[in-house]
């Protein structure tokens, strides 16, 4: 295991998964705490349209799901905002679409996709040293931001008729966030892929919240849960030659049931407590 760190491919592997859990800690716990779940499912899904438009125009994959992904996100808030569609149509509608463009742009793509299922599942120890830039700049972004705005997006999270009486600027932020999600869904795609990058932006969050009393505390716990898991995860995936994706994923599942049973557990022994008194 300890040879594994002379490899340049396998550093970077850690240390980009060591930058996308500051994204997950800080972005999943926001999403946890503002029931935007399905809004992230349904943007990350969508994202395969622009990997499958990227492969069309003969670009960066990742480039075509960046701003493809960006653009979904801009119509999500403006169709809610403005509009006032359900959001659950729109998530539906986005979901499935994304999928079905991303299919029909890659039957349209002369020549074969060998990336293809990295792209779904994703292969963090195939990281690109570009890549590894945009998880960085994304990464201290995030923090920035957050560390900037978090008595706004605190009350946002928690009290959004409240912040929106309090005159603070709740349509902006909106956006702001959904733009923040399809980034770091396109981020993380490289770690895990498509199909698992909703995964890895609630487990960790999920995990730390029975023992978090404010969202601050939520996300620092989330981090650290998060790099733990992308950390042993890679490390798995190494030893026993399986995908380093879901192994992540699996791990993050494993303890998220760990972590549940146990909640049970001592809410039961508790009425136990209470009935025997």
């Amino acid at each position: 295991m300890i040879e594994a760190l002379g490899f340049e491919f396998f550093r970077s592997a850690l240390l980009s998964g060591l930058m996308a859990s500051v994204i997950c800690g800080i972005i999943g716990s926001y999403i946890y705490v503002r029931h935007m779940i399905s809004i992230a499912g349904g943007i990350s899904h969508a994202a395969f349209g622009g990997i499958g438009l990227g492969y069309l125009l003969g670009i960066d994959p990742l480039v075509g799901a960046f701003w493809f992904t960006l653009g979904i996100a801009a119509l999500i808030w403006g169709l809610v905002e403005r509009a006032k569609e359900h959001i659950d149509t729109l998530i539906g509608a986005f979901w499935a679409g994304g999928m079905a463009f991303g299919i029909l742009c890659l039957s349209l793509t002369p020549g074969y996709t060998p990336d293809l299922f990295s792209y779904l599942f994703g292969n963090i120890l195939l990281v690109a040293p570009e890549h590894l830039t945009m998880i960085a700049l994304l990464a201290v972004s995030i923090v920035l931001l957050f560390c900037i705005l978090y008595p706004v997006l605190q009350a946002l999270a928690f009290d959004t008729e409240y912040a929106t009486i309090s005159n603070l600027p709740t349509r902006s932020l909106h956006l702001v966030v959904l733009s923040l999600i399809a980034i770091s869904v396109v981020v993380l795609i490289q770690v895990v892929g498509i199909i698992l990058v909703i995964a890895l932006l609630t487990l960790p969050a999920a995990i730390a919240r029975p023992c978090s009393g404010t969202l601050k505390g939520m996300m620092v716990r989330a981090t650290l849960i998060s790099m733990i898991l992308t950390t042993s995860g890679i490390f798995l995936s190494w030893i026993f030659d399986i995908p380093s994706g879901s192994t992540i994923i699996l791990l993050g599942v494993a303890v998220y049931l760990l972590v549940l049973g146990g909640g049970g557990i001592v809410r039961g022994f508790r009425k136990d407590l209470q009935n025997t008194d």
